[in-house]
């Protein structure tokens, strides 16, 4: 086990978290990660300025995708993506690159889980998703931490609410989640905002909720649609940093952008993806 301290104006937040064991076919993916606010506790910041570049290649694999296609918005027959292949390790980070249309979101789609693909093979945490029986599917989803490109929060939910709903959905006592909503809020800049409706916040302070509900349940597996496309530079990097350190303590991390400037920044490996097919991995 071992533990993460982040401080970011004032608010510390602690990840004890258990690194993916190496070199192990069987290794456990269940990210123990808390998260907890503690006032004056000590900061390790060590490695933020610089992303992980697929820290755990050597462990077992958070996904596995084969010859995958499908990936369509509506289910339907026009496959997006096409004869996907490629493998992510426990513990690893990837940029998710290419031009609007290439199939990103699609792809991010079909590993949450919330799309089947149509052809090939994908494994997600060790579970064949192509064979599992659906209903199997929404206890692994609660694994996997989203961050989509348009909220998708829920509009007669405070943000506090919004962010809370995941580990309400999982049985959390509601004496034990309200300090670390409340923390989770603070430390994204929304101290004060927990019984705002979404649609009396700006965009930017949308997407916050957004990404401290994604980090609420301690995700094994983090997914990111575009991020920081609605946050100023400070709160981009702010939310960086977060991400590099749940990286960096065995979460695994996936996130499409478009910001050139973030990639050359934190430099990691990529999956570049161009009209529905992957054109460079690493």
């Amino acid at each position: 086990m071992v533990t993460c301290m982040i401080r970011l104006n004032g608010v510390a937040l602690r990840y004890d978290a258990a690194v993916p064991a190496r070199n192990s076919a069987t290794a456990s993916a269940r990210n123990s990660a808390t998260i907890s606010a503690r006032h004056g506790a000590t900061v390790s910041a060590r490695n933020s300025a610089t992303m992980p570049a697929g820290s755990g290649d050597r462990a077992a694999a958070a996904f596995r995708v084969r010859d995958t296609s499908g990936g369509s918005p509506d289910g339907g027959s026009q496959d997006v993506l096409r004869d996907i292949s490629f493998e992510v390790a426990q513990g690893g980070f990837r940029w998710l690159l290419g031009p609007s249309g290439a199939g990103k979101s699609s792809l991010l789609r079909l590993l949450h889980l919330a799309a089947r693909p149509r052809g090939g093979a994908m494994e997600v945490l060790g579970v064949d998703v192509t064979k599992a029986r659906r209903a199997a599917l929404p206890a692994l989803r609660q694994r996997i931490g989203m961050v989509f490109q348009d909220f998708r929060l829920i509009a007669h939910l405070s943000a506090f609410d919004n962010v809370a709903l995941p580990q309400r959905l999982a049985g959390r006592p509601e004496t034990q989640l309200r300090a670390d909503v409340a923390e989770l809020l603070r430390w994204v800049g929304l101290e004060g905002k927990g019984d705002v409706l979404p649609q009396s916040l700006s965009g930017g302070e949308q997407q916050r909720v957004a990404i401290a509900r994604a980090v609420i349940n301690r995700p094994a597996l983090l997914l990111a649609d575009e991020p920081t496309g609605n946050l100023d530079d400070v709160q981009a990097q702010r939310l960086m940093r977060l991400l590099t350190e749940m990286n960096r303590h065995g979460t695994t991390v996936i996130v499409a952008t478009h910001n050139d400037a973030l990639v050359a920044r934190h430099k990691a490996p990529a999956l570049r993806l161009e009209h529905g097919r992957l054109v460079g991995d690493g």
